[in-house]
Parts: C-alpha cells; sequence; structure tokens
C-alpha cells in the first residue's frame, strides 16, 4: 500500500494553485492525506523549498486526442506561475526538454516509441525512455485511478512520485511538482556524497597499498621511516623512499622527491620506487641505475619541467661502508658513537634526474665504521620555517636538532616521530611541502 507523506504544515493558499476547474478536486483539503501524491516518503533534506528566485517549469507529455487531460494554472510558494509545456510524444518532449524544465508530467498511457499502448511484459518501457532523457530531471508519473501498483512500480524505477489522472487538482499538482523537484535535488546530493565517500575511500586503500614494505629478510639492520603529504588529508605525496637486500647480501636504501606535491606527482613517485626496486634486483648501482631512472621519468613525466632529486644508498654485506650516489638531493646525515651527528661528506653530486640528457651521477665510497645510525631525508624536512620570519631550518638546523634528540637517547621510530614533530612545532604549523625520513641502524 503506498505510504502517505507526513503532515509537515498546512499549504497556504498561495500554493493552492487556484485551479480553473479543469480537475476535479481529489480531496477535501487538497493535502496529501493518504493520497498516491504522498506515495514515497521524502528524505529530510527534500523539505528545503525550491529557490524563491527560480520560476518552474513543468513538461508535460501525453497523448490525448480528445484534450482531456487540461493542466491548470498554479503558482509556486513565492506566488510565482509555474510555466508549463505540453508534449504529444517523445520525440516533441525531447526538443522541447531544455535546461529550464525542473519536472516531468508523465501520462504512463503514451505508448513506448515504435509501439502500442498495451499491457505487455515491461509496462514501463516509456518511462524508462524518459528518464534516460532527462537523468537531471525530476519526473512524476501520472496513472489511471486505483492503479497504485503500477504507480508504486513507476517509483522503484526512478520516478520521484506518481499521481491518480482522475484524482488531480491544482493544489495537488502544485505541491507535487515542488516536491519531486526537491526530492531530485536531494537524490543527487545524496548520490555526489555517496560517490565522494568511495572515491576517498578507495583512493586510501590505493595510496595505503602504494607505500613501500621494506624487503630485509637476513639482515641485522633496523629499519623505520616517518612519511607526511603536503597535501591535506591524502596518505601519499609526491616523495618516495624504499629498502631492499639483494641476494648477495648488500642493502640498498632510496629517498626521492619529484618536484611538487600533488596526485599526479605521488603516482611518479610510485612509479620511480617500483622501477628502482626492479632495477635493483635486476643487478643495476650507481650511475646506471640512475640513467635508467632518469630514462622512466622522461617517459612517463606530464611536461619537460618535471623533474626528482634522488638519494641511494648500496651497504656492503659486512655493513661497514657504503656507495652512495645523490641526484640533486641533499646528503645523508650519519650519527656514531663518541662523534657527533654529521651529514656525510659528498661532492660533485649529480644533477636531478630530468634536468639534463645524459647526465652522469658519480658513485662515492664512505666509511660507516661497526656502529651508526644513517638517515635519509627529503627537502621537506630542512624547509620548513623558524618562527614567525622568512628564516628556514635548513640542513645545519636540522642536524642540530637531531644532535639534541640524540643526545636525549632517542633512537628509531622515537627519533624519527620527535624530530618531525619538533621540525612542524618550528614552523608555525602543518608543513606545506611532502617530508620523507628513512633510518638504518647497524648495533653490533
Amino acid at each position: 500500500m503506498p505510504v502517505p507523506i507526513p503532515r509537515q504544515r498546512a499549504i497556504p493558499a498561495v500554493e493552492s494553485g487556484q485551479a480553473q476547474g479543469a480537475f476535479s478536486p481529489g480531496g477535501p483539503s487538497g493535502e496529501a492525506t493518504g493520497g498516491p501524491a504522498g506515495a514515497v516518503s521524502a528524505p529530510q533534506a527534500a523539505t528545503t523549498p525550491v529557490d524563491s528566485t527560480t520560476n518552474l517549469t513543468l513538461l508535460v507529455i501525453e497523448d490525448d486526442p480528445a484534450g482531456s487531460l487540461s493542466v491548470p494554472e498554479m503558482l509556486d510558494a513565492a506566488g510565482k506561475p509555474i510555466r508549463i509545456r505540453t508534449a504529444r510524444n517523445l520525440t516533441e518532449a525531447e526538443r522541447l526538454l531544455t535546461d529550464d524544465v525542473h519536472c516531468i508530467l508523465l501520462d504512463l498511457a503514451l505508448p513506448a516509441p515504435g509501439r502500442a499502448a498495451t499491457q505487455s511484459d515491461d509496462e514501463l518501457t516509456t518511462l524508462k525512455h524518459v528518464l534516460r532523457l532527462a537523468p537531471r530531471h525530476a519526473v512524476l508519473a501520472l496513472t489511471a485511478s486505483g492503479d497504485a501498483e503500477r504507480g508504486a512500480q513507476a517509483v522503484r524505477v526512478g520516478a520521484q512520485d506518481y499521481l491518480f489522472r482522475d484524482e488531480l487538482d491544482g493544489r495537488l499538482l502544485s505541491r507535487a511538482i515542488r516536491y519531486a523537484v526537491e526530492r531530485k535535488r536531494s537524490d543527487k546530493a545524496e548520490r555526489r556524497l555517496t560517490e565522494s565517500r568511495l572515491r576517498a575511500q578507495e583512493n586510501a586503500r590505493l595510496e595505503r597499498g602504494l607505500l613501500p614494505t621494506p624487503l630485509l629478510e637476513g639482515s641485522s639492520l633496523r629499519f623505520a621511516a616517518r612519511y607526511r603529504p603536503g597535501r591535506s588529508r591524502a596518505l601519499l605525496g609526491g616523495d618516495f623512499y624504499d629498502t631492499v637486500r639483494t641476494p648477495d647480501g648488500t642493502v640498498h636504501a632510496m629517498i626521492g622527491d619529484v618536484c611538487g606535491h600533488g596526485p599526479d606527482e605521488a603516482a611518479l613517485g610510485v612509479e620511480l620506487r617500483i622501477a628502482w626496486r626492479a632495477l635493483t634486483f635486476a643487478g643495476l648501482c650507481g650511475d646506471e641505475l640512475l640513467s635508467t631512472l632518469q630514462q622512466v621519468l622522461e617517459h612517463e613525466r606530464e611536461n619537460d619541467e618535471i623533474f626528482a632529486t634522488l638519494c641511494t644508498v648500496d651497504i656492503a654485506p659486512d655493513g661497514r661502508r657504503a656507495g652512495l650516489c645523490l641526484a640533486g638531493h641533499p646528503s645523508p646525515l650519519i650519527s656514531r658513537p663518541g662523534r657527533p651527528a654529521e651529514l656525510l661528506p659528498y661532492e660533485n653530486g649529480g644533477p636531478a634526474l630530468g634536468l639534463l640528457p645524459g647526465a652522469r651521477w658519480p658513485r662515492r665510497q664512505v666509511e660507516l665504521g661497526g656502529e651508526w645510525s644513517l638517515m635519509l631525508y627529503t627537502d621537506g624536512l630542512i624547509e620548513g620555517h623558524i618562527g614567525e620570519g622568512k628564516e628556514r631550518l635548513g640542513q645545519d638546523g636540522m642536524v642540530d636538532l637531531v644532535r639534541r634528540r640524540l643526545a636525549e637517547g632517542l633512537a628509531g621510530e622515537e627519533l624519527l616521530r620527535a624530530t618531525v614533530n619538533e621540525v612542524r612545532d618550528l614552523n608555525g604549523g602543518e608543513l606545506t611541502d611532502d617530508v620523507a625520513v628513512l633510518l638504518l641502524d647497524r648495533t653490533p
């Protein structure tokens, strides 16, 4: 059975439509008190009135040679006349269905295109055709008196409401039009909200899946990482990192930064990281590896202005020495017992990937010692401001900060968390650039 619309308020006289006698009143009050106009309860958001600055336009689609279906003059909630257009078939309706039409009143007795009006297996073919023709418009279905089941089917198919043909008057039709328009708006808003939530959930799952899982099985080195994207509500930015151990026992670490910090840069960073991992397992290292990564970047970037900085470290199986390559990237920080933390010395590093065709990236051998912590980071960690001025933290400020934290006995995840949080606090709020920090520890 149809469910009536709950009473919300009395209908003012200006909403009565002032029918000119073209229809016989269907009820004593004209309100939807259990009649078909209230077949489906409106969502709460649908009670919002139609914008008072907008003149409603109704498109009537009916095929009645006798012309007995005459729509009365009606007024909207603001007292403005509801404009009426009439189409005798779907071809004419398509021509009249302009952007200023808000609602469609469809006689379900109208035959489907190319067929007679019969009780076929799918008697709502015409309605489905109209819904495909006007997906953004509210639709009212008009059916024979007492045929509530067919009206309910029309609502299930996609109409906003249904009305009985011989119980229609100006007041009821005026109210039903406004209700259908507002329900359509509410449905579209709810659909957009649902789509937005689903898209956000899918993006979050994708970004979580794209974050690296270090492959260090068999290594005595301890790994920690901290990641903070610069764009709001994102999980992944333009910075990227990875760490793997190859079968010969060498531990390879990498950290990089694609210029910019939007979703396109994040996608390119993921591509470079995956390419780096594949090339590393294939045995490439140093200049050969970076030259190949530059080719990947050149093929995948959107324009020639996109570049990426990179730092790679390959640590020997005994853990006491490493090869270091820099492509326009800041040098790692190393801390060792009895010595202050410092940047690894490195001169004559190569340019960022994507800047110079045919560039070279020399690999420098560095001594690590028996016990050490090696921190790789992106420039988001050193480019934050200090206080309210324009002065930036810089590498020297970062080194001093890490030294203090090491003196407090912090290590691993705690060291990275405290470092990133202090950099953010010194900046006076969230950092605008992506931040990635990677830490490898060797303790005999």
